[in-house]
């Protein structure tokens, strides 16, 4: 087991790239009255890079999602009585993935038979990098036996008590524990484990990254889903996906800290993040190239 300290280098920016030199993400999210979730991951994709960025919501949202910034693209899902997508919405989702480079799936998706369907059939089948977030996870949680029956990279992004949900066990709050537990779930589910918290543990079961980085400000509704929206970026713009989750960490970690400096621990909502990313992204800039 290799112990990583320092960040993985960015990607360059060729000056003759175009939007498909940097990558097509699709993130599949959303329910009534969970739009919101949606936005900020998607958002989060465009602020971390990528050259185009779709999002798949249930029809209902989509007016809601697609008003709020103009810059991604926005794909309607038919969906049941509650908001929520239907089995039916899998046939599209299937034959937009073919043309992305990374996936994201669960922020918002809330809860229903037709969802564990979808989001263990798209789990298991697709070859395209998938980012599994939230209700994602929650979902997966029904079939924990079928965790490592998958055919592509899979980043799996729980909090602890998504985390216990996965695996049915609970696991202390003391640093080594917590590795412990990561790196065996990693390696029995051939995933790479993002296991937020004080000291997020990031690993693929041979190698480990521990960040620090953060703040309590971190601690409100849908920091998560931006988190999930960069990381899903990076591996579209051509990151592997152990050094993409380190490094999305490390950035998320480091917005979440620069805003809360001018705006308090309290004060710090999620959407504010987006932007802060592109100061992020020009201090990492400054401290690479000099």
């Amino acid at each position: 087991m290799q112990r990583y300290e320092e960040l993985p280098p960015l990607l360059e920016r060729p000056h003759d790239g175009h939007k498909g030199t940097f990558g097509r993400v699709l993130v599949i999210a959303g329910s009534r009255g969970m739009s919101g979730a949606a936005i900020l991951s998607g958002t989060a994709a465009l602020r971390a890079g990528a050259g185009l960025v779709y999002i798949a919501v249930p029809e209902g949202i989509l007016s809601i999602v697609a008003g709020f910034e103009p810059s991604y693209l926005t794909i309607p899902l038919p969906e049941d009585n509650e908001g929520r997508m239907t089995r039916e919405a899998l046939d599209v989702i299937r034959d937009r993935i073919a043309f992305m480079d990374a996936v994201a799936i669960g922020p918002g998706l809330g809860q229903s038979d037709m969802l564990e369907t979808l989001v263990t059939d798209l789990f298991q089948t697709t070859t395209t990098p998938l980012v599994v977030d939230a209700d994602g996870l929650n979902l997966l949680s029904q079939n924990r036996d079928q965790l490592a029956s998958h055919s592509g990279p899979r980043i799996l992004t729980p909090h602890p008590g998504e985390f216990f949900r996965l695996t049915g066990n609970k696991i202390a709050s003391d640093p080594s524990s917590r590795e412990e537990a990561a790196l065996r779930f990693a390696t029995d589910n051939s995933v790479v484990l993002i296991l937020k918290g004080p000291g997020t543990v990031i690993t693929d079961g041979d190698r480990i990254a521990v960040s620090h980085m953060g703040t309590s400000a971190l601690a409100t509704g849908g920091t998560g889903d931006v988190l999930t929206g960069i990381i899903t970026s990076l591996i579209a713009q051509g990151m592997e996906p152990f050094n993409a989750a380190h490094l999305g960490v490390h950035v998320h970690g480091l917005a979440g800290e620069m805003v809360a400096a001018r705006s308090s621990t309290r004060g710090t909502i999620a959407s504010d993040l987006l932007f802060e990313l592109c100061n992020v992204w020009m201090n990492l800039d400054r401290e690479w190239n000099g």
